[in-house]
Parts: structure tokens; sequence; C-alpha cells
């Protein structure tokens, strides 16, 4: 029997691409003492969503703090193990726990990841995601 290869969707893809553009660009502009959201809204308007730059601003200001350490990004098409940790955290495959923070940094974390996962949802026309 043959298989056809079917294509990924925009929503199957795009997230990671926005996350992984959004965080290095975060990470750039943090780092150079650049104001964060219009260089974030600069880097997402080329997936189609500038509206995102506040909560993936907030998002990597939580998950750095619940790092306790600057947030490591990779270059070109090797992620940075905080890139991985990140995306995981995003799709829900690791708990949270994972991370060895402060229940306060957790607790915001935990906001900026649900308000991320809603937003992502939001701009990429995909189903609301489930709230746990």
């Amino acid at each position: 029997m043959t298989r056809h290869f079917t294509p990924p969707t925009r929503q199957e893809t795009a997230p990671t691409a926005i996350l992984i553009d959004a965080t290095r660009c975060w990470r750039q502009a943090r780092d150079a003492g650049h104001p964060i959201q219009p260089c974030l809204a600069d880097v997402l308007a080329a997936h189609d969503c500038t509206m995102l730059a506040p909560v993936l601003d907030s998002l990597c200001l939580f998950y750095e703090a619940a790092l306790g350490r600057p947030l490591a990004v990779g270059k070109a098409s090797t992620l940075s193990e905080d890139e991985h940790l990140l995306l995981g955290l995003l799709d829900g495959s690791p708990p949270r726990a994972c991370l060895d923070c402060t229940d306060s940094a957790a607790s915001a974390l935990d906001c900026a990841l649900c308000s991320t996962r809603i937003m992502l949802a939001l701009t990429l026309g995909g189903p609301a995601p489930t709230l746990q």
C-alpha cells in the first residue's frame, strides 16, 4: 500500500517557528538593551501575528525568571535545551514541575503558558486549548 505524504498544516508548524523566532528575537533585544515588544512585533509580522508580541514577551520574561538564569537560545536550525523545554511546556509534554523555582515564579509561568496557548490558538484559528 502506498502512503501519501500529507504536508503539515499551518497550525502544526507555525507555533514552533513563531516561538523560536520570537524567543531568539527576545534574547537579542534584551541583550542589546533595545525595546523588546517593537522588536518582537517586527519579527512576528513575518508570521502575520504581531498581536502576539505582548504575550510572548511575558512568556519569555517569566520563563527566564523560572529558570533563574538567562534564557539560552540556539542558532540556525539547532535548538537549545531551553528552547526544547519551552516548546514542551507549551504543548504540555513535560510537567512544569520539572523547573525548580519558587511558587511565585511557577505561578507566573503557568499563567504565561496558559495565555500563550490561548493566544496562539486564537491567532492561528485553531481550537481552543483544554485548560487544566
